[in-house]
């Protein structure tokens, strides 16, 4: 069987799959699918050689029956209407899953920020605000960060939108400490992925520490999960960006690895390690793989390879569906992606807190509440997992499709 479906139908592919467990009814599930706003604006911008490139920006609202709408902004040369839409129904699953009360969105740019000098994605960012600030809003729509975006892009969308409309610190989350950012947001989602990592080793019979862990993608969500798992005793043994793979038996040195990438943004250069390639990483002998780049890594081409006991989505969407098929019939414990990369929108959420409350909490507790509502959220899946007799991904979005669908039902309208 081929796989030719697109990013959205597979993510509504997962989503049938779940409502029929639940026995979800025809109107809701129309409802639920639909999202509820897409907007795709023109963004000319004068480049730095004189010429006018005129990029497409997208935002997709999928659903806001929970509370504003939330999600990141990436910049990317393969951003289009069905990415976007896919992630914008996966954040109304994930943030329903760990029961922080927002809705899903998602947006992006087609860039290649890469190639682009630093006052040309300033130009960018701020013509996207202005041109979609309409559609944003405190109890509406908060952007964040998402794949090459970071707090720097945020301090310009919160300044840019608070020219107009006021200041609005909390317009965006993942912004810097200085302009009203959160404790432990950058960390987040990578503390986050540790944490279900750790959880689902333990109950899966996987010692941690000494544990073999390969992870693909090593920005900001792969470097922390990676520091945080060095901590907790794991051996990283491979990790991996655009530029190509590191291998090491006996695992990487983790702290001068992440100091490096910090500095550098990639792990080029380094200087350790053997090199290995994105492909032959996926396909590593290890206890456990965690992609954590982008959509589409692991598909009905290479399932059958991957050796690992575990996958761990970092990513959105890293598995296809077929190739989800293929990792389940063959025993791999999957940890799916709207619990495992669920500490980002949850930090988030306390950031927006802050904002609106005009306060800020230490880190600690930050990291504490984190934890909690990561490992309730485990123990929701894990505990439906059991009842159900269905892999985690069908348990996460049957307990996520169940409380969106109670809350449109008690809003009416329809």
């Amino acid at each position: 069987m081929a796989e030719k479906l697109n990013n959205y139908e597979n993510t509504n592919r997962l989503f049938d799959k779940a409502a029929d467990v639940i026995e979800l009814d025809a109107d809701i599930r129309k409802i639920l699918k639909t999202p509820f706003r897409e907007v795709k604006v023109e963004l000319p911008v004068r480049m730095d050689d004189g010429h006018i490139e005129v990029f497409l920006g997208y935002r997709v609202q999928h659903n806001g029956a929970r509370g504003p709408m939330k999600g990141g902004l990436r910049f990317h040369p393969e951003v289009d209407f069905d990415e976007v839409r896919s992630l914008a129904s996966l954040m109304t699953w994930k943030t329903a899953l760990v029961n922080v009360p927002f809705g899903g969105a998602k947006g992006g740019i087609t860039c290649d920020p890469w190639q682009m000098s630093q006052r040309e994605l300033e130009v960018l960012t701020r013509r996207f605000t202005s041109r979609m600030g309409l559609a944003w809003g405190l109890h509406r729509d908060i952007p964040a960060p998402d794949v090459n975006t970071n707090a720097q892009v945020m301090a310009w969308i919160m300044d840019q939108y608070s020219q107009r409309y006021g200041y609005t610190p909390g317009i965006v989350t993942g912004k810097p400490l200085g302009l009203g950012g959160s404790p432990g947001r950058e960390a987040a989602t990578g503390k986050g992925v540790s944490i279900a990592t750790r959880e689902a080793a333990r109950d899966f019979d996987i010692d941690l520490k000494g544990a073999r862990v390969a992870i693909q993608g090593f920005g900001n969500v792969g470097s922390y999960t990676g520091k945080f798992l060095h901590e907790m005793g794991a051996q990283i043994v491979a990790v991996s960006d655009a530029s190509g793979g590191l291998f090491a038996g006996d695992g990487l040195p983790v702290t001068e690895l992440f100091d490096h990438t910090y500095e550098h943004r990639t792990i080029e250069g380094f200087g350790q390690g053997e090199a290995l390639s994105n492909e032959e990483l996926i396909t590593l002998d290890c206890d456990i793989l965690i992609p954590a780049a982008l959509g589409g890594v692991i598909t009905q081409e290479n399932a059958n390879d991957v050796r690992a006991k575990m996958v761990v989505e970092a990513a959105n969407s890293p598995i296809t569906t077929i190739g989800d098929a293929i990792l389940n019939d063959r025993g791999v414990i999957v940890v799916p992606d709207i619990f495992a990369n669920a500490g980002g929108v949850t930090v988030s959420y306390f950031e927006w807190v802050q904002n609106i409350q005009a306060m800020t909490w230490e880190e600690d507790d930050v990291n504490q509440q984190l934890e909690r509502i990561m490992v309730k959220a485990y123990r929701d899946v894990t505990d439906v997992m059991k009842q159900q007799s269905v892999p985690m991904r069908t348990a996460a979005f049957t307990i996520a499709i169940q409380r969106v669908a109670d809350t449109e039902k008690m809003r009416g309208g329809f």
